[in-house]
């Protein structure tokens, strides 16, 4: 029995080695598993413009905002796929509850009694050339002052004349 459960072990041990997560492009944020012999392959040549739909906050004001990190997973993802950040052009509309998630450090801490969570990774994907642009109307529907929001964080009228906006210059849609 011993030497059975031995082989067995020994057998999935090499068949399925654990991986470890890689963080090839945004490097503390968005870990991704990189997929060996993969059937579809992303172009690495073409120019890829997104932008992401940014509306919900995270449950605890502590965490990080989950759709942030999803932007740099998506990054991180992409580079794994062979599309180098010189081809990736993305934008982050911020609106509704992830409104919050902008605010400067000190505001953040007196509406929520905690630092800012997502400020370190903001900072990160903005020096990956990721931009930020909130919705004007979600700022002043949440009491949120403009000079209190993050200096990475563009203002728009709306998050709706935003998307419509880049989607007309061709960027893709995702909505995190």
């Amino acid at each position: 029995m011993k030497t059975t459960f031995t082989i067995v072990l020994l057998t999935f041990s090499m068949i399925a080695p654990a991986q470890e997560k890689v963080y090839p492009v945004i490097k503390n944020y968005g870990g991704i598993y990189e997929i060996p012999d993969v059937d579809f392959k992303a172009n690495g040549s073409t120019n890829l413009k997104i932008v992401i739909d940014a509306l919900s906050g995270a449950t605890n004001p502590a965490d990080l905002n989950p759709a942030f990190n999803n932007v740099a997973r998506m990054i991180n993802l992409h580079a794994v796929a062979g599309v180098p950040i010189e081809n990736l052009t993305v934008a982050v509309v911020i609106h509704n509850q992830a409104t919050y998630a902008i605010m400067d450090n000190p505001s953040y801490r007196e509406k929520y009694k905690t630092d800012n969570p997502n400020l370190a990774l903001i900072k990160e994907l903005s020096g990956a050339g990721v931009q930020f642009i909130v919705c004007g109307q979600s700022l002043i529907g949440r009491d949120v002052k403009r000079e209190k929001i993050a200096r990475e964080v563009k203002v728009a009228v709306s998050m709706l004349t935003t998307v419509t906006t880049l989607q007309a210059s061709g960027y893709s849609l995702l909505q995190f």
